[in-house]
């Protein structure tokens, strides 16, 4: 897995101005860090070499979910969607970076105090890094159903991106590894197939993609609605929103995460047993590379997605 550590030069946004990473710092008292009261985003640019840009995916997206979702937690984030694209645009340009990116904005109750119940006291921060792949086995993935269950929306709402909540993706992550897997795979309560301990999944199965509903306590990912759309659009693929039983994963056909750091990840081994051939599948090979394609600018029907930072910049300077 790839785990980027920042320069502490970095410029980020903290407490409404652009700082230095190692100047970006919080109370040890601050109550996100003690209760889990944050909700967080991810945002991936791509560099084009060809085009020298860099594009953020779905920038405009992520942020109306943060804020929508930072609202469960009553956490107000004042700037609009847009003002938000336009700070992680700066912050691009600022560090320069010409290479792949993966952005993280973050929510939060600041209160430095003891005391469970919160305050209005809200703050928020970006921070932009290079980023590479976030799974390095490219021929596939080997998953394993964990004991953890997904937890529950009437408990935390899984379809928000909670702080606190990622304390359930630790622990079947610890012990998916510690049983050879690369990544775990949750059921819920009821034993419905959920999601990954970090990312959607997908299932091909006679020929149709099938993917758990909102309503199995998933993340509603955009990188999920964004192969959804892409299946249907350029594969004329039938998909389906279903519950997934654990045995399904066993029989499929196809099987593959998705998420903002993932991006499309075929599994080829389940509970070590081999899914389809043993090998990356047909439907997950193509929608890997329709997914590459369309985040990178080489494809016009999806230029939408894209904010481009450096022709962007050009542009704004021109007017």
């Amino acid at each position: 897995m790839m785990a980027d550590t920042p320069d502490p030069n970095t410029i980020v946004w903290f407490n409404n101005q652009f700082v230095p990473l190692a100047q970006a710092n919080v109370n040890i008292l601050t109550h996100a860090l003690n209760y889990g009261t944050g909700v967080f985003e991810g945002i991936r640019g791509y560099f084009n070499e060809s085009q020298q840009d860099l594009f953020l995916v779905r920038a405009h997206d992520h942020y109306e979910r943060w804020k929508r979702n930072a609202g469960i937690l009553r956490i107000q984030i004042p700037p609009s969607p847009e003002e938000l694209a336009a700070i992680t645009i700066e912050l691009c340009l600022r560090n320069g970076f010409r290479s792949h990116v993966y952005a993280r904005p973050l929510a939060y109750k600041s209160s430095a105090r003891i005391g469970v119940a919160p305050d209005a006291n809200d703050a928020f921060s970006i921070v932009v890094m290079p980023f590479g792949d976030y799974f390095e086995n490219k021929k596939g993935l080997r998953a394993g159903v964990v004991s953890w269950r997904r937890v529950e929306d009437n408990a935390i709402p899984g379809r928000a991106k909670i702080c606190g909540a990622y304390v359930n993706s630790v622990l079947a992550t610890d012990e998916a590894r510690r049983n050879g897997h690369d990544e775990a795979i949750f059921l819920t309560e009821s034993g419905h197939v959920a999601e990954g301990a970090t990312c959607n999944l997908f299932m091909v199965r006679a020929g149709r993609l099938i993917t758990p509903p909102g309503t199995d306590n998933i993340l509603e990912g955009i990188t999920r609605a964004s192969i959804i759309e892409l299946a249907r659009n350029e594969m004329k693929l039938e998909v389906q929103e279903r519950s997934i039983g654990r045995s399904e994963l066993y029989v499929c056909d196809e099987l593959f995460f998705t998420g903002t750091a993932v991006e499309v990840a075929p599994i080829v081994e389940v509970d070590h047993r081999s899914v389809g051939s043993g090998a990356v599948g047909p439907v997950s090979a193509r929608l890997r590379a329709l997914y590459n394609d369309a985040t990178r600018g080489r494809m016009p029907a999806y230029i939408r997605w894209l904010s481009p930072v450096y022709r962007g910049a050009a542009a704004g300077k021109a007017a």
